[in-house]
């Protein structure tokens, strides 16, 4: 299948936009929040024989334009940001699928532009700021657990006021082979995944959640909504999937979703970790194709 690629302005900046396929719009949103729409090729190519297939990076990822300072970037900015690029490509209503981050961004912008979406799709995302500082609290405590000689050496650093963002302590979780500990049923996927594709940007990156995420949230992640309270007023179709062997998300708070937006059909994939798009592609492509029809 053939792919276009082209940077649009959308307020007042260029985004770096890839097409395949033909059909209704799935407009795919990529997680990170500081990583590329890369994470989601060629896993969703399959479906390019029913669907146009919309990938983007947000302002400052990937092959977007970059601001002239992180502090630019804000999370209200990519929810809008959606809404100028549907209107750029001159689209009426459209599917969404959100992933991790992309799943915030999915639900803010259907929240405020409803009437815009046609279906809903959450992957392995958050609900709220709460159930990120979770999924951190969870990794610690999996590394303190598998690898305690490496979680020693953090909480040394720790003691001397070494924050997330400091280069020694990022050594330290770097050394941990984290998504193969905690985001994948099948670690042997993880190479596939870490092939260039999953490539953040860093200075971007503890910008936007807080120079201490490992322990604390910061930057932006305060200004995301409790979106719990909210869910319950979707209108649209809305799927919410998660994976059984997420150990960062666990399902514990992934089935909250159940509770907070009663109205979605709610999936868990059984062999499946942080990556339902990778680790149970054929499956996916299955129930997208009869959930959007």
């Amino acid at each position: 299948m053939n792919t276009t690629t082209r940077l649009i302005a959308v307020n007042n900046k260029e985004l770096w936009v890839e097409e395949e396929g033909s059909g209704e719009p799935l407009v795919l949103l990529s997680g990170g929040p500081a990583a590329s729409h890369r994470i989601f090729q060629p896993y969703f190519s399959a479906l390019s024989s029913r669907y146009r297939i919309i990938y983007y990076d947000y302002y400052g990822r990937g092959q977007s334009q970059r601001p002239s300072a992180w502090t630019d970037i804000h999370f209200a900015g990519d929810v809008d940001d959606l809404e100028g690029l549907r209107m750029a490509l001159g689209l009426c209503k459209i599917n969404l699928y959100g992933f991790s981050y992309g799943g915030l961004v999915a639900q803010a912008y259907a929240l405020k532009y409803g009437a815009n979406v046609s279906h809903l799709v959450l992957a392995n995302t958050l609900h709220s700021p709460e159930m990120w500082q979770k999924n951190h609290e969870n990794i610690n405590r999996e590394i303190s657990n598998q690898y305690p000689e490496v979680w020693d050496s953090i909480l040394e650093l720790r003691k001397q006021g070494v924050r997330s963002s400091d280069p020694a302590l990022r050594q330290l979780f770097g050394g941990v082979p984290a998504n193969k500990l905690l985001r994948f049923y099948n670690p042997g996927l993880a190479a596939e995944l870490l092939d260039g594709k999953w490539a953040p940007n860093l200075d971007l990156y503890f910008e936007f959640v807080g120079h201490d995420i490992d322990f604390f949230i910061g930057g932006q992640l305060g200004l995301i909504p409790d979106f719990r309270p909210l869910l319950k007023e979707l209108e649209m179709p809305v799927l919410i999937m998660a994976g059984r062997h997420d150990r960062a998300l666990y399902p514990r708070y992934q089935m909250e979703f159940k509770q907070y937006c009663p109205q979605a059909e709610f999936l868990l994939f059984e062999e499946s970790g942080s990556f339902i798009h990778i680790e149970e592609n054929g499956k996916l492509r299955e129930i997208l194709e009869d959930f959007l029809g």
